[in-house]
């Protein structure tokens, strides 16, 4: 939570200058509290994994948050139980008319199918648009990044040769945002992807903030101006042997996959891997939370703010 201290002290604005948070006491004295209502749109094939997953990262947070589950597919899943998704499950009929603080979109194993043969693609644009007036902000994961990028600003599906997976270690960019407050100078997270996301294209062509990259894997974190649309590309919420299940998944299946990059000690895929991500999951999730989600929402649902029009630029030929 942020630190109250008097409106005229001297230490405010200092700290601000330190991108610390504070809130003032006028500001506390008129703030009323809530809890606040996430819907997480869960798109992974082994649904209760990414439930435990991304629910710990919420967990982690001094806000209690309340959170609804999401699906817009209805065929048999062979990765979870049918009444499972029954029991714990809503359809997008259920809440299109209500409105939230936060949505999640996970990650989807559509890296190589093109959107247009995706079988719930009219679903997923559908639920962005919605989210656009519903939602305070919404947190786009790997192939939802992808999905939003497309829809919002029209940006091509972009597909490596080869597919990303490993730990990589991303620099951190635009520390003023306070999506990244906190953020060590280079931090570790998991990409498993086949999408590519270029820096300079995304640069040239929209006009998020980026705020996280690396050198061969592009973007991993990007921002719009307001912080109602969030982009991460790698999956922080992993948990420390998800590379390693779909590594023995994929050598079962035939594949031959690359062995994840600079994930198994000494490159052994028989020794244990170790998670080495898991405070910056916690920091990405507590801050957008706080500074995207409970910062910015109205204490009265019903009035949520008015969408900005994302800034697409104007796509070359």
């Amino acid at each position: 939570m942020p630190i109250r201290i008097p409106d005229a002290l001297p230490a405010a604005e200092v700290l601000r200058k330190e991108n610390i948070f504070v809130m003032d006491e006028t500001r506390a004295i008129h703030q009323d509290i809530r809890p606040m209502e996430v819907v997480l749109l869960n798109l992974m094939p082994k649904k209760i994994d990414t439930e435990n997953q991304i629910l710990r990262l919420l967990a982690n947070t001094p806000l209690q948050v309340n959170v609804k589950l999401l699906r817009i597919d209805h065929r048999e899943s062979n990765n979870t139980p049918s009444s499972h998704l029954e029991r714990f499950y809503r359809d997008f009929d259920d809440i299109k008319d209500q409105n939230f603080d936060g949505l999640i979109v996970t990650g989807a194993p559509l890296g190589q199918v093109p959107f247009d043969e995706v079988y719930y693609w009219d679903d997923v644009r559908n639920v962005i648009e919605w989210s656009r007036t519903h939602v305070t902000s919404t947190l786009f994961l790997c192939w939802a990044a992808q999905a939003a990028l497309n829809y919002l600003y029209g940006l091509p599906k972009m597909t490596r040769g080869q597919k990303l997976s490993g730990v990589y270690e991303h620099r951190t960019l635009n520390r003023d945002n306070p999506l990244v407050r906190g953020f060590d100078d280079y931090f570790l997270a998991p990409l498993s992807r086949y999408a590519d996301f270029d820096a300079g294209f995304i640069g040239e062509h929209t006009e998020l903030q980026i705020l996280a990259d690396h050198p061969e894997a592009g973007v991993y974190l990007a921002a719009s101006d307001d912080l109602r649309q969030i982009f991460v590309t790698g999956h922080p919420e992993y948990d420390f042997d998800t590379l390693d299940q779909e590594y023995q998944r994929d050598l079962k299946a035939g594949i031959n996959p690359v062995l994840p990059e600079n994930y198994y000690p000494q490159d052994d895929a028989s020794q244990t891997p170790r998670a080495r991500w898991r405070s910056h999951a916690s920091l990405l999730y507590s801050n957008w939370i706080n500074y995207c989600v409970y910062q910015i929402t109205p204490y009265d649902l019903a009035k949520m703010p008015p969408k900005d029009e994302p800034q697409a630029k104007q796509l070359a030929g």
